[in-house]
This record gives structure tokens, sequence and C-alpha cells, in this order.
């Protein structure tokens, strides 16, 4: 099975993003997620409309949900503060989940984030909330399986705990906006390939 790869954009904007996105999905990433709570409908835009529109397909949005049928965008993520697609969407669905009984609560998405599985590193304080041996248990229950995309603390190096532990795939933050200088990006892009093909 592939691992998939998705990166979240940071919650604040950054003056690099619209370089950046093009750059992860043309070096193999799958998806790259806009996940700006609480923006100004106005900067969402502009964001969007910054980033070249063959890419659109695979970015997924989390806020403002409408946009993403305005402008052809391949998803929209679920959470508490959209718990609910724009009508009419026909793209892929994603959500959030924190338990193992939300994972098995939402057979309708295509894809959910089981988090947190590792210690955040851009949430200062945000512990890892499954043990190794809960997370081993719910692989073997079948609980976790293509569908569930590890999210929390992920680094390139841990991917193959990912992997043994039974996820479909890994969704990126802190590991890959902490350095976004080219060799920085260059560098953190040739450790995800080595799990990106496996």
């Amino acid at each position: 099975m592939t691992m998939r790869l998705i990166v979240i954009t940071t919650p604040d904007f950054r003056p690099d993003e619209a370089k950046v996105i093009p750059r992860l999905l043309d070096e193999g990433i799958d998806r790259v997620h806009l996940r700006k709570p609480g923006a100004a409908d106005t900067d969402l835009r502009r964001l969007i409309e910054a980033l070249p529109a063959e890419l659109y397909p695979r970015l997924t949005l989390h806020d403002d949900l409408p946009l993403a049928t305005e402008y052809g965008l391949g998803g929209v993520h679920l959470n508490g503060r959209n718990p609910e697609p724009p009508d009419g969407f026909r793209g892929l669905v994603s959500r959030s989940c924190h338990t193992f009984d939300e994972t098995a609560s939402c057979p309708r998405e295509d894809y959910l984030f089981l988090s947190p599985i590792f210690d955040s590193i851009s949430k200062h304080g945000y512990r890892a909330a499954f043990s190794e041996a809960a997370l081993r248990e719910a692989a073997a229950r079948g609980v976790l399986g293509e569908r569930v995309y590890a999210l929390g603390g992920v680094e390139p190096g841990l991917l193959p705990r990912v992997k043994e532990y039974g996820f479909g795939g890994a969704a990126l933050l802190g590991a890959v906006w902490r350095d976004t200088s080219p060799e920085g990006l260059r560098t953190t892009l040739a450790a995800l390939r080595k799990y990106m093909n496996e």
C-alpha cells in the first residue's frame, strides 16, 4: 500500500506559501489542505487565486467551504466549525477525528485525520493522545486503514511507524512549514520522498 502524504497550511498566512504549495504538489505530496480558521473571505480568495488553477483539484479547503465549489477545488474538510459539505459539492470529503470511535462513525468521508498521534511540532504542549499499544491494537482490529491518516507531530522519520500502525497516510504541518527556505524544503522533501512510493 502506498503511503499517501498531505500537507496542511499554517493557520496564519505566510508570504511564501503561494510558492511553497505548488512545489509541494510538484514534488509528490498528494494534496494540500488550506486551513485558515477565522480568515477573511478576501484573504482566502487571494491565496487561492495566487495558486495555479491546474492544482485546484489537489487542494482541500477547511473554512469558507462554498469557495471550494466556486473555484472548483478538489476537496472540503469537515470539523466542528463546518460539519457538512456545501450543497452539491462533488469532490473529496475528509474529516477530523480524535478517537477510534469517531473514525468508526464516519463511513461516508473519503478519508479521515486521526490526531494527535505524536507530540505536536506546531502546537506547544499538544501531546500524543494514543499509546503505541493502543495504536497497534486498533490496527489489529482494522480500526485504522487506508482511509485513516495520522496527524500530529508527524516527521519524515516517523513515517515507518505510521505505516506499521496501519494508517493509509499522514498529514504534516510543522515538519514542513518550520523551514521553507529553498534548502529547508529540499531537505524535507528528500526525506519524505523515501516513503512516498513504498
